[in-house]
């Protein structure tokens, strides 16, 4: 029986409105109340990420910008792991020769922007962005940087992937999030790696835990759980890279929370 769930977010345990149903809250809970911990795990920001475990109302673990920071169910930011200095200056060079593209950071508390003017900047009401200036981007405390492009062109996003990597394999960890956003982290960050340190202090192994996710960067957490399971709606990337692996249904169908509620809850 496993001990820990970890779930991501967005297209996995939110709703395409990004919302966490009442449904799902009241599994999230009945879990907690058997003695199951429940980790999210998210690219997310952890501000962001805090006011949302707060709206489930369990304690829990937070896995954040994909690892690069984990808090504690008292919001105790127990690891973190920042980009290079010298990294983040190469990487910014590279992106404002590009006017397609949208710089983002997630530095400490905030999230900085490289343009205003763009399709996708709004977030929870509780969450919002600062503008930073791409040609002198802070360099100190910066989680992750996250890339968009005006068009929604994965395929350029893909190319400059694959230029990134070129450059940058041996001091960066480069995934999608979904098809629409590239993000990279240190070298060595994960979801998997963080979940697997998670597991250990609280006593386990990564046997013991079973995720849910649906994009790229929930690689490593789906393929080291003891257990992995891939939402119906995953890129086809995430499907073909795990081939051996359970395909649920969809997030707005409540799937993670159906699954719980049918395989790991104890019925009373």
């Amino acid at each position: 029986m496993y001990q820990i769930v970890a779930s991501d977010l967005d297209g996995t345990l939110l709703t395409s409105e990004h919302q966490i149903t009442t449904y799902t809250k009241q599994i999230l809970t009945q879990l907690h109340q058997q003695g199951k911990s429940f980790i999210f795990a998210t690219g997310r920001h952890h501000v962001d990420v805090a006011a949302m475990r707060k709206q489930v109302g369990i304690p829990a673990f937070m896995i954040t910008s994909n690892g690069a920071r984990v808090h504690d169910s008292e919001n105790t930011l127990i690891f973190q792991q920042n980009i290079a200095a010298d990294t983040i200056q190469s990487i910014m060079k590279i992106l404002a020769a590009d006017k397609a593209l949208q710089a983002n950071l997630y530095q400490n508390d905030d999230w900085l922007v490289s343009r205003e003017d763009f399709y996708d900047t709004s977030n929870e009401a509780h969450f919002s962005y600062k503008v930073f200036d791409i040609n002198n981007p802070p360099v100190e405390g910066v989680a992750k940087i996250f890339i968009k492009h005006e068009q929604k062109d994965h395929d350029k996003l893909a190319l400059l992937e694959t230029q990134l990597n070129a450059k940058f394999a041996d001091k960066v960890h480069i995934t999608f999030s979904s098809p629409n956003c590239l993000e990279i982290m240190d070298k060595g960050v994960s979801k998997g790696h963080a979940l697997q340190a998670i597991a250990k202090m609280k006593g386990y192994e990564l046997k013991d835990c079973i995720a849910f996710g649906d994009g790229m960067n929930d690689f490593e957490m789906l393929s080291m759980a003891g257990k992995g399971l891939i939402m119906e709606t995953a890129h086809h990337k995430v499907k073909e890279a795990l081939p051996n692996l359970e395909v649920i249904g969809r997030s707005d169908d409540e799937a993670v929370a159906n699954y719980l509620a049918k395989n790991l809850l104890i019925q009373q």
